[in-house]
Parts: structure tokens; C-alpha cells; sequence
């Protein structure tokens, strides 16, 4: 889906994994995520995924990963995951010198719109660690709600980063989306 804005949306495939590996890894760790104020890297080294975890992220048949291209480039992505009622939401990058011009807005509305036409999800969920505040308001000023759900951080498997800190730990964020046709502003909770 090509949008006003020069933002193409589509379905990844085998042949992003490396350009998708290597947006996600800019987003959040290292010096080049520092560009951005998404930058986990005061709280994580070490990797935020793998070639591994995105091609399974690509092949799993409840998955899709969308991928957003500008000029041919791919400047974001998010997965999205069909969880009966709901859908869950991750893996959410963009690019760091394009992080705070409203792109994240762009393709979250974009994501909720597709699992609602495509999927009928009444929710959208997500996890985000709970020390992350400015991350976690960005969320509740697009309309998610923290719902105090906390599940541990994999400590002790790197293939989710090394923590800098002993407190990291996972909530959950909620947003109701309505029914497929139905404006989910006017969803009463």
C-alpha cells in the first residue's frame, strides 16, 4: 500500500532479513540508536534480534512482519501476530534519523487498521519494559493503557541483550480497536 507521504507498506520476505536485522539493531542499541529517542542502549547491550528471530517472525503463519519503505529503502517495520481476539504488536523500528516526524504515528494507525480489517482484532497488545516512561507515553498518547501485567526479562539469554540493570521487566499495553468498519474512537471501554 503506497501512502501520501512516499511510505510504501508491505509484507517482508527472506530477502529483507538483513536490511530488517539491521534497522531493528540501529533503533535500539549502540551509538547509531542514540540518533534516535527510541535507543535502548543505556538499559541493553548486545543484540535486540537476530537473522534467525526475524526470518521466524516472516514464516510464522499467524505473523507478518509489515515492512515500510521510503524511495525503495526500508526506513521501518512492526510485526504483527494474530492472537484470536487480538493482536499482538512488536518488533516496531524506524529509523533513527527519521525518529520524532510522525512516522511512528503513520505506521502504528496503519498496523491497527490491518489487523483489524484483516484479522477482526478487537485489541492490539504489546510488551514494553516498564522503565522505558518515555516510550510507554508516546503509547498512551496514541490511545494504549498500561494495564500493571508484568512478566520477567529473559536474563541470562542474549539473544534479547545484555541488561545493564536488574530491574527490567516487561508490561503490558492494551488498546482497544473496535470492530472491522468501526472508528475506534467512538469504542466506549
Amino acid at each position: 500500500m503506497d501512502t501520501a507521504d512516499g511510505l510504501t507498506f508491505r509484507e517482508a520476505t527472506d530477502a529483507d532479513v538483513d536490511a530488517l536485522v539491521a534497522l531493528i539493531e540501529s533503533a535500539y542499541r549502540g551509538d547509531s540508536s542514540r540518533v534516535g529517542w527510541t535507543t535502548e542502549a543505556d538499559i541493553l547491550e548486545g543484540q535486540r534480534t537476530d537473522p534467525e528471530g526475524v526470518l521466524a517472525v516472516i514464516k510464522s503463519p499467524d505473523s507478518r512482519l509489515l515492512t515500510v519503505e521510503r524511495d525503495g529503502t526500508v526506513v521501518a517495520c512492526c510485526q504483527l501476530e494474530h492472537r484470536g481476539d487480538h493482536a499482538y504488536f512488536g518488533m516496531f523500528a524506524v529509523s533513527p534519523p527519521l525518529q520524532g516526524a510522525g512516522l511512528g504515528k503513520v505506521i502504528i494507525a496503519e498496523a491497527e487498521r490491518t489487523v483489524r480489517e484483516t484479522w477482526g482484532a478487537q485489541e492490539m497488545h504489546m510488551t514494553v519494559i516498564s522503565v522505558r516512561g518515555d516510550l510507554i507515553a508516546w503509547y498512551e498518547r496514541r490511545g494504549y493503557r498500561r494495564t500493571g501485567r508484568m512478566t520477567p526479562f529473559p536474563y541470562g539469554d542474549e539473544r534479547f541483550g545484555v541488561p545493564q540493570r536488574d530491574d527490567l521487566q516487561f508490561e503490558l499495553l492494551v488498546k482497544e480497536l473496535g470492530r472491522p468498519g468501526q472508528n475506534p474512537r467512538t469504542v466506549t471501554p
